[in-house]
């Protein structure tokens, strides 16, 4: 009897477990992510922080995208040509294009959003500016048509920084001054914006109507293939509470842990490093140029002797293996690299700077300082410039808020002492600074130019001739020519070089080598 009963109640749990295995396998893969900073901003049009970028890629798609070995790449475009005088390019969008709302992509959403980028990016300033006309020929087909050859076209549409994500009409009809309110791509994964917490959580999921390109996913190219259901990013600014995080299962990925902190994660058995950005960052100390004591060129030059390189980057990344001093403003490694210009600065010759600060008559005006704290990567820069600053003969207002807080702030042109500031320290990825037209930094269009508002007619001279030049011996003599402008009139001081890990559980594969963390061929066992 005994055994009887133990079949029957055999009999009855196998099913229940069966079924209960099956709801678990059914259960969505979540991949839960702490990112280098918290989202707060929702528009990648309206401003140029790198975690409003990313944000941009899981929910946007792009007409074209560089590749892991920064190669242009069609995207929503499936077919394009040029005419034989370089003047008319035709592009085909690819069937299946869809927005989260269900409505088609059409040439009129393209061709909206293009015009409100082209009015904020750098590169979309310079093309439109040799445009004649964009327009619609019929659903699927655009054309440029350009009053002059320009070599900017493929690669204004393939930035990864500042790409012209793709909106529907009625929302990249808001005014570029404006953000928009609704947040609609088609790109591999949905924001959640019922579920939006800024300073917990951001929540995005995949795009079931998505149609990726038939090629395996490079870089911000080919297939976006979605692998997870739901994609998580955690406010967690203490990077050691992140880790600790990452130990006990509670998150996946570390986008980029502090690099004190690489032995910890290195020791547990569980988790792994990885470089997916190869390419490395370079730091950047940016004027405001519309108000004392950055307004004067010479007062500017004396910052560019008075900074070391070294300091910042002992101070910040410490290891030597991670960091690389580098006098050249388009980086070490790249195709225009070169120290003209600024052979003798980055020294922190303190005699020459407070020469030059004599010479643009300083008169105490304190520079504002913007300090960031939430963001390993940049919360000692700003004491470490102060220091070098006072070294020089500069007084300095250092004033500490999180780095969002910062983002917006930096978009005001009040007077420092009104709420605006003097100078900042952010970093660039090191693709986005390989040449004078990838830098956003160094355009100097003034009230169109990025936050600083840089204004000089030489350089913005020069960059149009890099643009139009074929020739690559000509464009490495401009770029000299421009750094030499740069060194002269300075729109920024760049403080170095520095690469970064990704930490990840052993159970996520998939990461694709990008200058941009994205999340689409990302797997979690």
């Amino acid at each position: 009897m005994k055994r009887k009963v133990i079949g029957w109640l055999a009999a009855a749990v196998a099913p229940m477990l069966m079924l209960s295995d099956g709801a678990s396998a059914q259960q969505p893969k979540t991949l839960r992510v702490v990112m280098h900073s918290d989202l707060k901003i929702l528009d990648p049009i309206w401003t140029s922080a790198f975690i409003v970028r990313n944000h941009g890629y899981m929910v946007y798609d792009t007409l074209f995208a560089l590749d892991s070995d920064l190669k242009i790449k069609p995207q929503m475009v499936e077919t394009w040509s040029v005419t034989p005088d370089n003047l008319t390019w035709t592009f085909t969008l690819r069937d299946g294009l869809e927005f989260h709302d269900g409505q088609p992509v059409t040439t009129e959403d393209v061709i909206a959003s293009l015009k409100r980028w082209a009015v904020r990016d750098s590169v979309g300033q310079i093309l439109w500016s040799k445009l004649a006309e964009a327009k619609a020929v019929d659903a699927k087909t655009f054309q440029l048509v350009l009053k002059s050859p320009t070599g900017v076209v493929l690669q204004s549409l393939s930035k990864p920084s500042g790409n012209p994500f793709i909106m529907p009409k009625r929302v990249a009809e808001t005014s570029p001054n404006d953000q928009i309110k609704e947040f609609v791509g088609s790109g591999p994964f949905i924001f959640k914006a019922d579920e939006w917490k800024p300073g917990d959580k951001t929540v995005y999921v995949k795009n079931p109507k998505y149609k990726p390109r038939s090629e395996p996913a490079s870089g911000l190219a080919g297939g976006k293939v979605a692998k997870v259901d739901r994609v998580e990013w955690i406010a967690m600014p203490d990077q050691q509470t992140a880790v600790n995080a990452l130990q006990t299962a509670e998150i996946d990925i570390i986008e980029a842990p502090q690099h004190d902190l690489y032995p910890l994660i290195k020791k547990d058995r569980n988790a792994e490093l990885i470089n997916p950005s190869k390419w490395g960052n370079q730091y950047i100390y940016r004027f405001n140029q519309l108000h004392k004591p950055f307004d004067n060129a010479k007062i500017r030059q004396a910052m560019l002797y008075a900074l070391n390189q070294k300091d910042f980057l002992e101070g910040v990344i410490g290891e030597p293996e991670y960091y690389q001093v580098c006098k050249a403003m388009f980086i070490c490694g790249g195709p225009y690299e070169t120290t003209v210009g600024f052979e003798d600065k980055y020294e922190s010759n303190f005699a020459k700077a407070k020469q030059l600060l004599t010479e643009g008559g300083y008169d105490n005006t304190p520079a504002v300082l913007l300090h960031s704290t939430d963001l390993y990567a940049l919360a000692n820069m700003a004491p470490i410039a102060k220091s070098l600053m006072e070294k020089a003969g500069m007084k300095v207002d250092m004033q500490s808020m999180d780095w969002q807080t910062l983002v917006a702030r930096r978009a005001k042109k009040d007077p420092p002492d009104k709420g605006g500031w003097s100078v900042l320290i952010t970093s660039t990825s090191a693709p986005d600074a390989l040449d004078p037209l990838a830098l956003g930094f160094i355009v100097a269009t003034c009230d169109k130019a990025p936050f600083g508002w840089p204004c000089d007619e030489e350089l913005v001279r020069l960059r149009s001739a890099f643009a139009d030049e074929p020739d690559e011996a000509r464009r490495k003599q401009i770029v000299e020519k421009i750094q030499l402008r740069a060194a002269e009139v300075p729109t920024h001081a760049f403080l170095g070089q520095f690469t970064s890990a990704m930490a990840r559980r052993k159970v996520v594969t998939g990461n694709v080598t990008s200058p941009v963390t994205v999340f689409w061929n990302v797997d979690k066992r």
